[in-house]
């Protein structure tokens, strides 16, 4: 009777706070959505992310990862239920497109289909709370948030971007260029590359670079594969860490707003790029001569949204968390990194210091994370270290930018040494959180018959 009762209090003082931490995160993704949508409409959008995301319940979406996010709300649901609401989704959508159809409605960048996944995820939501009790409507909540933040994710990153563009008039690329010559100008050497593979090399790093989402998603499927059987979700998993890199990267882009060197020092031979708010038409071909950098004004249409590189810490978390799957999952996982690197640098999106900037973030986040459900003096001291050696990339980018131009081979291997120790601390403390096999017990030796 004793162990029962103790039992129940155990569970009701760890219920408690699970329960206090879910509904201020609510609260605080509800602030942040409504904070963006006010500061949408006064930076002349005309709506925000909330408004955009209605909108799509009725008019032609705008192309986003609406199936990709019903796909992970589905993970919850049995087979049997999995393929009814994929033919609900699909029976929407060809509803709705036959509409369209017949009264000429305009499509968005000619994308006529999404509707369907979506009226299924707020179908779902609608059914867990009316239809389900205790850990089963949990559970089916998590599933449907879990798909709605994806789809949000990218109508606030849109947004986010719109306001840097809007806050943040003074670029500070020189700054970033010119540290940039420490590792020898990687953007410039990898857009002659590229421009060298034209139209193969073109076209498929373009692609890799539009579907990183696609290749999260895929990833995550993988690990959330038996969340359908075991009715609860795994301790930790890939979209954790990608979402709260979201979060968290767009406010080091108010703090650091840097355009990039096809806008900064474009539009070179591709024809494309900055145009008359260009340092000068310099990219790839010729590297930025070392001089002094000051801020510089641009438009008011370009996001700023280079440091740190998101898309290198996105593909890094896909890296680390294919790891643990099947050899074709590890050899995607590293093919993905590789190629999302080339295609950063290759089309002129980003600086070698971002790249750098963006390996140390992402890992710094994801020891971050695994570590809070271990509260383990190892993972602080991580987090701790990693954090400090980002900031000091930071203020070394702002403020030694000439000192790591006239010294390249100095500040250089220095870069590379300081995200080298990052990634080392990481492989050797997440090393002692994994599980250790059992020593195979040897059968003891039996007396034999003479």
């Amino acid at each position: 009777m004793f162990s029962r009762i103790k039992g129940r209090i155990t569970f009701t003082a760890w219920r408690q706070p699970r329960s206090i931490l879910w509904a201020t995160a609510g609260l605080a993704a509800l602030g942040l959505l409504i904070t963006l949508e006010i500061a949408a409409r006064r930076c002349g959008a005309g709506s925000g992310p909330m408004t955009n995301q209605a909108k799509e319940v009725i008019f032609a979406p705008k192309p986003g990862p609406l199936y990709a996010g019903m796909a992970l709300m589905m993970v919850v649901l049995t087979w049997r239920q999995r393929f009814i609401a994929a033919g609900v989704a699909i029976g929407i959508d060809v509803v709705f497109v036959l509409v369209r159809w017949a009264v000429g409605a305009n499509m968005t960048d000619g994308h006529f289909f999404g509707n369907g996944a979506l009226w299924v995820m707020l179908g779902y939501a609608v059914i867990a709370v009316t239809r389900r009790t205790g850990r089963e409507r949990v559970l089916l909540l998590k599933g449907v948030g879990l798909g709605l933040l994806l789809v949000a994710g990218r109508k606030t990153g849109d947004t986010w971007l719109l306001i840097t563009s809007k806050t943040r008039p003074a670029v500070l690329d020189q700054y970033v260029a010119t540290a940039d010559h420490a590792l020898g100008d990687p953007s410039w050497l990898a857009g002659r590359i590229v421009r060298a593979t034209d139209p193969i090399g073109t076209h498929l790093l373009g692609w890799v670079y539009a579907q990183l989402a696609v290749a999260a998603v895929v990833v995550a499927l993988y690990q959330l594969r038996n969340v359908g059987v075991e009715r609860r979700f795994p301790r930790h998993h890939l979209l954790r860490t990608f979402l709260v890199i979201g979060l968290l990267g767009p406010g080091i882009y108010m703090l650091f707003p840097v355009v990039g060197p096809v806008f900064a020092y474009g539009p070179g031979a591709s024809g494309t790029g900055g145009l008359h708010w260009a340092v000068a038409n310099l990219w790839p071909d010729t590297p930025p001569p070392i001089s002094t950098p000051h801020p510089m004004p641009y438009d008011e249409i370009t996001p700023r949204n280079c440091m740190p590189s998101l898309h290198t810490a996105w593909a890094t978390a896909i890296f680390i968390h294919s790891r643990q799957g099947p050899r074709i999952l590890r050899f995607a996982g590293a093919f993905w990194l590789i190629a999302t690197l080339a295609a950063t640098l290759g089309f002129g999106y980003h600086y070698g210091t971002d790249l750098v900037a963006g390996v140390v973030f992402a890992l710094t986040i994801e020891a971050a994370l695994r570590s809070l459900e271990r509260g383990d003096r190892s993972g602080i001291l991580l987090v701790t270290y990693g954090a400090t050696v980002f900031a000091a990339l930071l203020m070394s980018y702002r403020y030694l930018p000439m000192e790591m131009a006239t010294h390249p081979w100095v500040f250089g291997p220095l870069l590379i040494l300081a995200m080298a120790s990052v990634v080392h601390g990481y492989i050797q403390t997440t090393k002692l959180w994994e599980p250790k096999a059992a020593p195979v017990r040897q059968p003891e030796p039996q007396p034999e018959l003479v």
